[in-house]
């Protein structure tokens, strides 16, 4: 079993899981479809487990909020003591669980940490949806470790030709 730290709803951990990572730098054509994505996810009332720490990764996260579907928070540092009053209300609410695969004395997110926590989350999801990940980056890199690639999908696109030439499944957009 995998070790972490936790607070919010644990029985979350027992949904289907999509695990959702992506690049810092996403191409414009690429965000829209994204932010559809979530939606459609929201709608459908699927469970997304990220680190929704990229900028595209944020604002995946303020869509899913509005939502009632459960949510995993991965942190690439320990846990805080504190959180945003959304992020608050969303664990009053049993729907979001935060997990960290550090102690609390890991403070600050660095690229070591979220290389980690991005293979967390490649552990512990069922399923993956990476919408751009940038050639020769750490996503690809996690990409090409991962023996099941069968549960890896990104969209359809020029951008992501490496990533499907690598096994990943590719989605319509």
């Amino acid at each position: 079993m995998i070790n972490f730290n936790n607070t919010g709803n644990l029985e979350i951990l027992k949904s289907s899981k999509i695990g959702f990572l992506c690049s810092q730098k996403c191409p414009a054509n690429l965000i829209l479809k994204t932010y559809d994505w979530a939606l459609r996810q929201r709608e459908a009332g699927n469970c997304i487990m990220s680190g929704f720490h990229s900028k595209i990764e944020q604002d995946v996260f303020y869509f899913l909020l509005k939502g009632s579907q459960p949510m995993i928070l991965v942190l690439g540092r320990g846990l805080k003591q504190k959180y945003p009053v959304a992020i608050s209300v969303s664990m009053k609410n049993n729907r979001l669980l935060i997990i960290s695969p550090f102690n609390e004395n890991i403070k600050r997110v660095s690229k070591e940490t979220s290389i980690k926590r991005n293979e967390f989350i490649f552990q512990i999801a069922d399923e993956i949806f990476i919408p751009f990940a940038i050639k020769g980056g750490s996503l690809e890199s996690l990409i090409i470790k991962t023996n099941d690639k069968t549960k890896i999908h990104t969209f359809d696109c020029d951008e992501n030709k490496h990533l499907t030439n690598l096994g990943v499944n590719s989605i319509e957009i």
